[in-house]
């Protein structure tokens, strides 16, 4: 890949229920402030719809990409680290879940810079053996994270310094929107916390291991300003990655 050419990023999506129009039917979809966020960093994004997935499907999906987001979207199913579903939890979606996990696998495996964003944290932290919080105002006392109605929380957090994500937005006070009930409780394998709010609920992680590996609790995509900065940093790992390829 030339040094000008555009990286591909993989963007995964929703798929359930929408209407568009006259039609009310199963669809694929993402917000558009995702994938114009990849643009307007420099790269090509690529809608990547929930399917059923092994090794194989992974793989070839991720010899088209040079980059991979795993996006916001409703709780993971409390099953996949080994607990009860939580009442308030949402519906499961399996196959989403199913091909999150393997893309985010097999990312890890051969080093593809990726994001994880909200939902995206989470599978994170349950891929590498990690459990969540399935209800946070059970634990906070109140609904700060997510205020319902479509509308986005204000939270601050404080960025630690030495870490991949200071590199990207400095260390320190951080304000992000939240939009989650759920966080991480117990640590996955490998995973750095490198962000956290005031109560102690984790709002960052990183995997050291691998040469871009990111996940943040909040919505970047929605501070296009502030933000544009870790999808800038996905995109430069990205280049840097498909220049390394064969």
């Amino acid at each position: 890949m030339s040094t000008t050419a555009k990286p591909v990023i993989g963007l995964t999506t929703y798929k359930q229920r929408a209407q568009t129009g006259v039609w009310d039917t199963t669809a694929a979809y993402l917000p558009a402030q995702y994938f114009e966020a990849v643009q307007k960093a420099g790269g090509i994004p690529v809608l990547l719809p929930p399917q059923p997935v092994d090794d194989e499907v992974a793989a070839r999906v991720l010899d088209g990409l040079d980059g991979l987001i795993i996006t916001g979207g409703g709780d993971i199913e409390a099953t996949r680290y080994g607990a009860e579903p939580h009442e308030k939890a949402d519906a499961p979606n399996r196959e989403r879940d199913a091909f999150e996990d393997a893309l985010l696998s097999a990312a890890i495996d051969r080093e593809l810079p990726f994001l994880g964003i909200c939902r995206g944290l989470q599978m994170l932290n349950v891929v590498r053996g990690g459990t969540l919080v399935q209800h946070l105002p059970e634990i906070v006392g109140d609904d700060r994270y997510n205020v319902g109605g479509g509308e986005f929380a204000v939270n601050e957090a404080s960025v630690d310094p030495d870490t991949r994500l200071a590199e990207l937005v400095g260390a320190g006070p951080i304000e992000g929107k939240s939009y989650h009930h759920q966080a991480v409780a117990e640590l996955g394998d490998g995973l750095r916390a490198t962000a956290h709010t005031a109560d102690g609920t984790v709002y960052a992680v990183e995997l050291p291991e691998v040469p871009f590996g990111v996940a943040v609790q909040w919505h970047p995509e929605e501070d296009a300003a502030e933000d544009a900065r870790l999808f800038a940093g996905l995109v430069e790992a990205a280049r840097v990655y498909a220049e390394r390829q064969p």
